[in-house]
C-alpha cells in the first residue's frame, strides 16, 4: 500500500491506496489558521507535523504499517516557511492567502516588471507568492531573517520531518515567483531583485524522485517502518490534476472546489495569457505544465458564509444551509456576490479586492445569500474558463473535484453558469491524495508512468446546463463583471 499526506489549508488528510483496490482508507486531522488585519494569514508548521503524525497513527491499525511500501506528500502552495540550519521553523508559516507583502511586491515590479516576470515564471508578480513574503520577513523581522537557512513549502517541511532531507519539486518551486520555467532552475534575476540569496532556496528534485527514507525518529512518531521510501511529491494543484486524470493536453479541463478554487488544464509548454489572467505551474508529470486560473476564496467563501450565518451549528450546518439555498432556484432578483473576501488572484490579481453582496433587499433571507455565494464562485471561475478558450483551450465539459464537488446543488449551478456539462469524479475529497499516491507509485517503480491516472477514478454524476437557467445566469454574469469594475476604485480607497 501507498501512504499519502495532503497538507491543506484546514488540515492534513492522510490516505492509504492500493493499486489493485484504490482508496483503502483516509482520515483528516485539522489545525487552526490565524487571520489578522493587514492581510495576515499564518499557520504554525508544527501543527502540520502533529496532524500528519496523528493521522498516520489513526490509519496504521493492525498490520497496515508493514504493508506500506512508499510515501508521498502533497501540500498547499505559494507559502513561505523559514527554517534554521537544523530544519526548525523560525516563525509561523506565511501561507498562500496572506497578502501583507504588497509593498515588497511593488519593489519587484519596479526592478523586474510584471510582464518580464510573467515570461520567466509563468506567473504575475503578486503578494500571494512566496518571494514577496520572504522579502517582508527580511524587512520587518531582521532577527528572524539573520537565522534563516532555507525557505520551503508545506509538503517540503513534512518530507524533511519524515526523511531529514531538504528539497522541493518543480511544481512547488513554480509557485514561488522565483523559479525560471525556461531553464527549470531558480531565477537569478528575480532572486537578485528580491535581494534573496539563492542558497536559501532548496534543491529541486523531480516530483517522482525518492528523496530519502523514513528515519528512526519519524518512525517512532508515526508508526511507519523505518526505511520506508519517501517520494518528493508535489503541490496540491498539480497533484489534484493527476487525481482528476488531467496529465496531458488531451485530458480536458477540471475544476477544484476547495478553500481556494481553480480551473485548469494540462499542456506540453507554459501557456502565457497576453492579459495575464492565468498562470502556469509546472506539473508533477515530467515535462508537462498545468495552466491554471485560481481564485482566492472558492470553497472559502462558502466556509465564511456558513461560519457567519450558522455559527456553532454542528456538522450538519452545511447541508442545512445548502437546502435553504436550493429553495431559491427561481429567484431572479437574487443578490450578486463578489467572492473576493481574501483579495483576488485570477482574473483581477488585486490583493485589495473585497467581497460584496450587491442588490441586497429586505426580502432576502439566509438561503438567498448562500445561493448567491455559490453563484458568485461559479461566475468568477467562468472567467478562467473563458480565458482558456481565448488561448485555444476551450472546455467541452469540466470534471470537478474537491470538497465542494459533493454538493449536487453547486455542481448544477456550475453547469448552468458555465453552459457546460459538469461531471463529478468518484474521488473528490481524496483527489489530491490520489495524485500523490500515483506519484509514489511511479517513484517507487510500481507504475512506469502516469498514463493510467484517469482510470483510477470514475465519473459518478453528470450535470447538464438547463437552457433557461443558463440564459438568466449569463445575463447575471455580465452584471457580476460590471459590479467588480464599478467597485474596484472603492476597494482601493477602503484599503487606505
Amino acid at each position: 500500500m501507498l501512504l499519502t499526506f495532503d497538507a491543506g489549508t484546514t488540515g492534513v488528510k492522510a490516505a492509504l491506496f492500493s493499486l489493485e483496490d484504490g482508496l483503502v482508507d483516509s482520515t483528516v486531522v485539522g489545525y487552526p489558521t490565524h487571520y489578522a488585519t493587514g492581510g495576515v494569514v499564518e499557520q504554525d508548521p508544527e501543527t502540520w507535523w502533529d496532524a500528519a503524525v496523528d493521522a498516520t497513527r489513526l490509519l496504521l491499525s493492525g498490520d497496515r504499517a508493514a504493508q506500506v511500501t512508499g510515501v508521498a506528500v502533497s501540500g498547499q502552495m505559494m507559502g513561505a516557511l523559514l527554517l534554521d540550519r537544523a530544519g526548525a521553523p523560525l516563525r509561523a508559516a506565511i501561507i498562500w492567502a496572506d497578502t501583507r507583502s504588497q509593498a515588497e511586491c511593488q519593489v519587484l515590479e519596479e526592478r523586474v516588471g510584471t510582464p518580464a516576470a510573467y515570461s520567466i515564471t509563468g506567473h504575475r508578480l503578486n503578494s500571494t507568492y512566496s518571494l514577496s513574503k520572504v522579502m517582508w520577513v527580511r524587512r520587518h523581522e531582521p532577527a528572524v531573517w539573520a537565522r534563516a537557512a532555507s525557505i520551503v513549502q508545506a509538503k517540503d517541511f513534512l518530507a524533511l520531518r519524515l526523511t531529514g532531507e531538504l528539497g522541493t519539486d518543480p511544481s512547488d518551486a513554480s509557485s514561488t515567483n522565483a523559479f525560471d520555467q525556461r531553464t527549470s532552475t531558480w531565477s537569478a534575476e528575480l532572486l537578485e531583485a528580491a535581494e534573496v540569496d539563492a542558497g536559501l532556496m532548496p534543491p529541486v528534485h523531480p516530483s517522482t524522485a525518492v528523496i530519502g527514507a523514513v528515519t528512526r525518529v519519524a518512525a517512532a512518531a508515526t508508526g511507519l517502518p523505518a526505511g520506508t521510501p519517501v517520494v518528493m511529491g508535489g503541490g496540491d494543484g498539480p497533484c489534484a490534476a493527476v487525481g482528476a486524470g488531467v496529465t496531458g493536453p488531451e485530458s480536458g479541463t477540471y475544476c477544484y472546489l476547495g478553500t481556494s478554487s481553480w480551473v485548469s488544464v494540462a499542456a506540453d509548454r507554459p501557456l502565457h495569457d497576453p492579459e495575464m489572467r492565468t498562470m502556469t505551474f509546472n506539473h508533477v508529470v515530467p515535462g508537462r505544465f498545468v495552466p491554471t486560473a485560481t481564485m482566492q476564496a472558492g470553497g472559502g467563501s462558502l466556509e465564511w458564509a456558513v461560519e457567519t450565518f450558522a455559527p456553532g451549528g454542528g456538522p450538519t450546518r452545511y447541508q442545512d444551509l445548502l437546502r435553504e439555498a436550493a429553495g431559491h432556484e427561481d429567484a431572479a432578483d437574487l443578490p450578486l456576490f463578489l467572492p473576493h473576501i481574501l483579495g483576488e488572484r485570477s482574473p483581477y490579481w488585486n490583493p485589495r479586492a473585497r467581497g460584496a453582496f450587491v442588490g441586497l433587499g429586505r426580502d432576502h433571507d439566509r438561503g438567498h445569500l448562500i445561493r448567491a455565494v455559490l453563484e458568485g464562485v461559479a461566475m468568477n471561475l467562468r472567467t478562467g474558463l473563458l480565458a482558456f478558450a481565448d488561448l485555444g483551450h476551450p472546455a467541452t465539459s469540466v470534471d470537478v473535484i474537491g470538497g465542494g464537488a459533493s454538493s449536487d446543488l453547486w455542481l448544477q449551478i456550475l453547469a448552468d453558469v458555465w453552459g457546460l456539462p459538469v461531471r463529478r469524479r468518484s474521488l473528490v475529497e481524496e483527489a489530491n491524495a490520489l495524485g500523490a499516491a500515483l506519484i509514489a507509485a511511479v517513484g517507487t517503480g510500481l507504475l512506469p508512468d502516469f498514463e493510467g491516472a484517469a482510470a483510477q477514478s470514475t465519473i459518478t454524476g453528470e450535470f447538464h446546463p438547463r437552457p433557461e437557467a443558463h440564459a438568466l445566469l449569463d445575463r447575471r454574469y455580465r452584471l457580476f463583471l460590471d459590479a467588480y469594475r464599478r467597485l474596484e476604485p472603492l476597494f482601493d480607497e477602503l484599503a487606505g
